[in-house]
């Protein structure tokens, strides 16, 4: 462990007016295995997700029906449906996978980048020309210790660019455990979160900017995990836990307190708070959802997906996906297009931000 001093912000308040109604009562779609950490959808509407047993898992969002497509060596992450209907899978321990669930076949397509493995291998999304990003979200911590990493804020997370057939590349390091990662709309950028700064951070793709970086949304509630985009543009953000006042202090103070926290076993470590929590963004970062509710029955939302009306919320622990009616944006009414701000809802990026 070695800690490195940091002052996180103040949570940033809401703009007057902005947030939601609660988030609604949670249907529960179980599953014969624990932790959807992140959800897909197929051409036909189902969901695809992984489990912490490794298998990739098809679910009928209707029935609740639960079939298995294939299974990795590891632990699948984040995972991105191509057009021909194969999968792009993180898994944690193996790198970039990619996954046909017609015949259940998994080949390794990536496991380094700028002659360095991919340690913890997140999140991918994909650009209509086929070009790859991927999340590593620590060199030093993997999967079972990543509590190590937000503890340490050593920032050694990084984004990865992969055209297939050239070499891989790292467009953005230096992050705080880099996880969740979507395109907008006009694919102008690219949003990645950074778990271990409470922040959302922005890659332009294309014009004057392109290669340069700049905040999305910062100052953040909670963690923010993964990421998606909804077909009017909403960015779509899974809060894991709330902000932990004690955590927050002991990054202002002697790394040796850290240092003697991570000494302790594994089941004394703090764990995150039970809430679930999601925001809906637009294409300027502004907040247009705010939905959160204590989690009685599900916790450590790790992923939100929006399709037809219907929130579809994954985790890393429980065994179900959960699922929820979007409510309307604040000051929607009959005849007004959801919004906040002024700012219709699912505006799309000129590539101005």
């Amino acid at each position: 462990m070695r800690p490195v001093v940091w002052r996180p912000p103040r949570p940033r308040r809401p703009p007057t007016g902005a947030g939601s109604p609660a988030l609604p009562p949670l249907r529960l779609l179980p599953l014969d295995g624990a932790g959807p950490e992140h959800l897909a959808l197929d051409a036909s509407g189902n969901l695809l997700t992984g489990v912490a047993d490794s298998r990739i898992l098809r679910v009928d969002a209707t029935t609740g029906r639960v079939e298995e497509v294939a299974r990795t060596r590891g632990r699948p992450l984040g995972m991105h449906l191509l057009p021909d209907g194969r999968l792009l899978v993180c898994d944690a321990y193996d790198g970039l996978l990619r996954v046909d669930p017609a015949t259940g076949t998994v080949e390794t397509v990536l496991t380094a980048a700028a002659g360095e493995p991919l340690n913890l291998c997140s999140n991918v999304t994909v650009t209509r020309d086929g070009t790859v990003f991927v999340s590593d979200s620590s060199r030093r911590f993997p999967l079972h210790h990543w509590k190590g990493d937000i503890l340490e804020h050593s920032g050694t997370g990084r984004v990865i660019r992969w055209v297939p057939g050239s070499a891989a590349e790292v467009v953005v390091d230096g992050l705080q455990f880099a996880n969740g990662l979507c395109l907008a709309p006009d694919e102008s950028f690219l949003v990645m979160a950074e778990s271990g700064a409470y922040r959302l951070r922005r890659l332009w793709l294309t014009g004057d900017r392109a290669g340069a970086t700049d905040l999305f949304a910062d100052r953040l509630p909670g963690f923010p995990d993964n990421l998606t985009t909804s077909r009017d543009g909403l960015v779509w953000v899974a809060l894991a836990g709330p902000r932990n006042a004690l955590l927050d202090s002991l990054h202002r103070h002697h790394p040796a307190l850290r240092r003697a926290l991570w000494a302790l076993p594994g089941a004394l470590l703090p764990d995150p708070r039970r809430t679930t929590h999601v925001q809906g963004r637009d294409a300027q970062g502004r907040l247009v959802h705010d939905l959160r509710r204590r989690a009685h029955n599900y916790h450590l939302a790790t992923s939100a997906l929006e399709h037809n009306g219907t929130l579809y919320l994954g985790s890393l622990v429980e065994p179900a996906i959960a699922t929820a009616p979007l409510p309307s944006a604040p000051g929607d009414g009959p005849g007004e297009p959801p919004g906040v701000n002024g700012v219709p809802r699912g505006t799309r990026s000129s590539g101005g931000g």
